[in-house]
């Protein structure tokens, strides 16, 4: 892959995080090399080293940069709309449009989650500005009834990303198997339909609440029923039926 290079833009420590990006997206940690890197930039590898310390230094900043183009910029998300709903559209919108725009930073992120580089402790970027603000508007639309109890902003963000990610990560399985392109506009505006579709109709679905406060439970908790729930998936006629005991369990 060529990355091109601008005498506005070559050597700066922005372009160097760039480049770095699209090589650690395309080749992967192992494989990229700072030789290439400082080549593509223009900045040398003493530079590099200066500003990154080294090349697992400039693949963590690298990596935060990819994942901060993926989320809203810091103070831009604000409530303000008194319809639960459209505050919800908005966001998914927003989302799936930065996933659109930036499929390197997807290719990158991917990457990491399958080969592990960083520490599994170390936290890419600090998302609870978009975890506020998804806590917000599902307190409005549960208080109000426009949306069921049951869901968390960790289960709503999860949905978005799945969904706006697949479009990059699955591209070539979609069109070996079924013969979709998923990079072509109607499909990818059918993906955004579908995404905000999705969102919309698990919040507003009338699905019975059997108890949990969440689908999904951070590292160390343990998600609870109020009271032992019935499989509502379930087509056997068997009261005793518990989804939360051990269904996926080895």
């Amino acid at each position: 892959m060529t990355t091109e290079t601008t005498s506005a833009d070559s050597g700066s420590v922005e372009h160097v995080i760039d480049v770095a990006i699209a090589e650690f997206s395309e080749h992967g940690y192992a494989d990229t090399k700072l030789e290439s890197v400082s080549k593509l930039s223009g900045m040398s590898k003493r530079m590099i080293h200066y500003h990154f310390g080294d090349k697992k230094g400039l693949y963590q900043q690298a990596l935060a940069t990819a994942a901060q183009r993926l989320n809203p910029p810091e103070g831009s998300l604000e409530v303000n709309s008194a319809v639960p709903v459209e505050g919800l559209r908005t966001l998914v919108d927003w989302i799936f449009r930065q996933h659109i725009k930036h499929p390197e930073a997807i290719r990158m992120l991917t990457m990491e989650s399958s080969h592990g580089v960083l520490e599994s402790s170390q936290a890419v970027i600090d998302v609870s500005e978009i975890s506020l603000h998804l806590d917000r508007l599902l307190m409005l639309g549960q208080d109000s009834g426009a949306f069921r109890p049951g869901i968390s902003a960790n289960d709503i963000f999860t949905l978005i990303t799945a969904l706006s990610m697949y479009r990059v990560t699955n591209h070539a399985m979609m069109s070996n198997l079924l013969d979709i392109d998923m990079h072509t506009h109607n499909n990818t505006e059918g993906l955004h339909r579908m995404a905000v579709d999705a969102v919309l109709a698990f919040l507003t679905a009338n699905i019975p609440d059997i108890g949990f406060e969440s689908y999904l439970s951070q590292n160390g908790t343990e998600l609870e029923a109020e009271s032992a729930p019935l499989d509502v998936y379930s087509t056997q006629d068997d009261d005793s039926l518990d989804v939360s005991a051990g269904l996926y369990d080895d």
